[in-house]
């Protein structure tokens, strides 16, 4: 059974991308059969696994703008189980494409449910740092959504908006959608950050992955190299903790599952 899962915030600079990228590479590792979708105009995931953006022929663009099926544009990485679909800046076009359908909350869902579902385990989807039409369709295609929240007032101020429209997006399309924060580039040493870190454990509780992501350079340097954090510095602070996180993960989503079977 497919496990899908948004990476979302709004709020920008929150190691979203990376976590897409790490937790990806990590649950590739651990032997699952991964599917990246890359989502964000940026098309910073699309450029960490070596493509251009400019030429990829497919792209997620045409599937929420043409309905391309989604088969077509997958492409295969250098890494063994990590495929990706790519993006690029063509995809903006879908925030003003995509409301004007009906029922277009339910674009994504239907390219992932008649084509791509039953071969993979998981579907990491890279949204984009806003919260359009691209982003209300990846929640609405998934089990579950990770929120990259850093340890910082307008990061953690964001989170109420996130909060909004989960609850939008269960009241209208997919009422089993759950949520966890995830804690990125946490200094330990930052007492704002301790302080901030205990206020969202508080607020949140099982809201929360136990995993915290710390300040790691080699985080920032592996995107670069054209490389998850696990292959990149197998044995760097980041790839250990992205490799918990992809356990843990793995754990709260048999519990989801045996729950709703």
């Amino acid at each position: 059974m497919t496990y899908t899962i948004a990476i979302s915030n709004e709020k920008g600079g929150v190691a979203k991308t990376t976590t897409t990228l790490s937790l990806g590479g990590a649950l590739a590792d651990l032997g699952h059969r991964i599917l990246l979708i890359d989502m964000a105009p940026q098309a910073n995931l699309t450029l960490a696994l070596g493509f251009d953006p400019a030429e990829a022929s497919r792209t997620s663009a045409h599937v929420l703008i043409e309905s391309a099926p989604l088969q077509s544009a997958i492409h295969k990485t250098d890494f063994e189980r990590l495929h990706l679909v790519p993006c690029n800046a063509r995809i903006e076009s879908a925030e003003q494409f995509l409301p004007v359908r009906t029922n277009y909350l339910a674009t994504l869902r239907a390219a992932l449910e008649t084509t791509v579902r039953n071969n993979y385990d998981y579907i990491l989807l890279d949204c984009p740092p806003a919260l359009g039409a691209i982003t209300l369709n990846a929640l609405a295609a998934s089990d579950l959504l990770v929120i990259p929240t850093q340890a910082e007032y307008f990061s953690a101020y964001a989170l109420r908006n996130m909060m909004g429209v989960i609850r939008r997006i269960r009241k209208e399309v997919n009422p089993n959608l759950a949520y966890r924060i995830l804690v990125t580039l946490l200094d330990r040493r930052n007492r704002t950050h301790r302080n901030i870190y205990e206020q969202l454990s508080a607020t949140f509780g099982d809201g929360m992955f136990e995993t915290v992501i710390e300040m790691d350079t080699k985080l920032r340097e592996s995107p670069i190299a054209g490389q998850p954090i696990t292959r990149y510095m197998p044995s760097s602070r980041g790839s250990l903790q992205y490799r918990v996180l992809a356990e843990e993960l793995i754990e709260y989503a048999k519990e989801t599952n045996q729950q709703t079977a």
